[in-house]
């Protein structure tokens, strides 16, 4: 069974646990993915599956080996997981909860990609304090000096500016599996995780 899968982040939520405490969770959905490829040591030098979630209306259809010929065609994203046991697996197969090593307590690290900020300055993109914002003060959300006591004020190569934000790979570790839904094939994972609407998420069990 794999003890890595993907998903697609379907938004944040809460449940309640014994005690009637509020939990925040992250659902991810893991349906609608398909083994497009298996990858061996004697071949590739390495062991894998490669994944293909399926578009919206090929979902409901059986799979079809003329879809291998055209992956872009029928799948939005093509991903690879490593498994040590490929020959378990076969092309066209099906990846579900029930395939997957994942159960209810299981810490995981999931990485996604955060969400984009646009142009930014540094207050936002770095935690710059700034300085005073009244009694005359000019200096506000500034940066202020770049330079650096060499060379005449030499700026220092990655000094933190204001620039583009966001968009980054992100990973996150130590998140608590709450709850599994068999039915629908998500996850409901304790806390945030990166990334918006939609984001490919890789989710990973930790501690084997």
């Amino acid at each position: 069974m794999l003890n890595n899968i993907l998903g697609k982040k379907i938004g944040m939520t809460q449940l309640f646990d014994k005690n009637g405490n509020v939990v925040p969770v992250t659902v991810v959905n893991i349906n609608n993915w398909v083994v497009t490829q298996i990858k061996t040591s004697e071949k590739d030098g390495y062991t894998s599956l490669q994944l293909g979630l399926l578009k919206n209306k090929y979902q409901d259809q059986t799979f079809s080996n003329e879809w291998l010929g055209a992956k872009q065609d029928h799948f939005l994203h093509l991903k690879e997981v490593h498994t040590g046991a490929p020959a378990d697996y076969s092309v066209g197969q099906p990846v579900s909860i029930t395939t997957v090593a994942l159960q209810e307590g299981d810490v995981v690290s999931v990485t996604g990609q955060c969400k984009g900020l646009g142009f930014q300055g540094v207050v936002k993109r770095w935690g710059f304090s700034g300085g005073p914002s009244s009694h005359g003060s000019k200096f506000h959300r500034k940066p202020g000096s770049g330079g650096h006591l060499r060379r005449q004020g030499e700026v220092i190569k990655g000094k933190r500016f204001p620039g583009h934000a966001g968009t980054e790979q992100i990973t996150v570790k130590g998140l608590k599996i709450i709850r599994i839904d068999r039915e629908a094939g998500c996850l409901f994972i304790k806390g945030a995780i990166p990334g918006k609407k939609d984001t490919l998420i890789a989710i990973k069990k930790q501690g084997i």
